[in-house]
């Protein structure tokens, strides 16, 4: 059973829409103990950084969340979700995240490039993994955020993608993993993503 983190952050029903169609059992999980009482966490995120982990702790869901990680349960950050993963995100000041992974969020530069990028964009692989099964580099995925994620360990990217920079579009450490495009928005690549991380043992 996966726990689909709800935080009052915006709507979950694509997401939950998309785990079903990749054979999950998903539920709705707005309590600590709703976290901690499934296999696997999925944590989406729409909208800004801040007002997201303010979500998270007026509900008292932080400390279930990184429990979940700790006792090593398969866990899925999606978009904002993945950049709460961070220790810092700095989106209008900086604000802490759950600091699951040593980096921040920062802001694409200023330039020629539109923010926030918007659309299809391409994943270049860093390495193999279960969860690019089935999949080839270079692939396409969706894409609609102004800041990216920065680890501090180059060793947790999975996959890259440039958009007047490049940066880390996938991580993953043990069983902890994010993805900073929408999967639920990605058709046939973001669903057999999805599926990989439900099949998972």
């Amino acid at each position: 059973m996966i726990a689909l983190v709800d935080y009052g952050a915006g709507n979950l029903r694509s997401v939950e829409k998309a785990l079903a169609a990749s054979g999950a059992e998903v539920r709705l999980a707005g309590s600590p103990q709703d976290i901690l009482a499934a296999d696997k966490v999925v944590l989406p995120g729409v909208g800004a950084f801040a007002d997201c982990m303010a979500g998270l702790q007026q509900r008292g869901l932080t400390a279930a969340l990184r429990q979940a990680v700790a006792e090593n349960r398969p866990f899925l950050g999606i978009c904002v979700g993945m950049q709460l993963l961070f220790e810092t995100g700095e989106e209008m000041g900086r604000h802490a995240g759950l600091g699951l992974l040593a980096g921040r969020v920062p802001r694409f530069p200023a330039g020629s490039l539109k923010t926030p990028q918007t659309g299809w964009n391409q994943i270049f692989f860093d390495r193999t993994h279960p969860l690019l099964s089935g999949l080839e580099t270079g692939c396409y995925v969706y894409f609609n955020h102004s800041y990216y994620c920065a680890p501090a360990d180059a060793g947790v990217t999975l996959a890259q993608t440039t958009y007047g920079l490049t940066y880390a579009s996938m991580v993953a450490r043990g069983r902890l993993y994010g993805v900073q495009f929408h999967p639920e928005k990605s058709q046939a690549v973001g669903l057999r993503i999805l599926r990989n991380f439900v099949e998972q043992g």
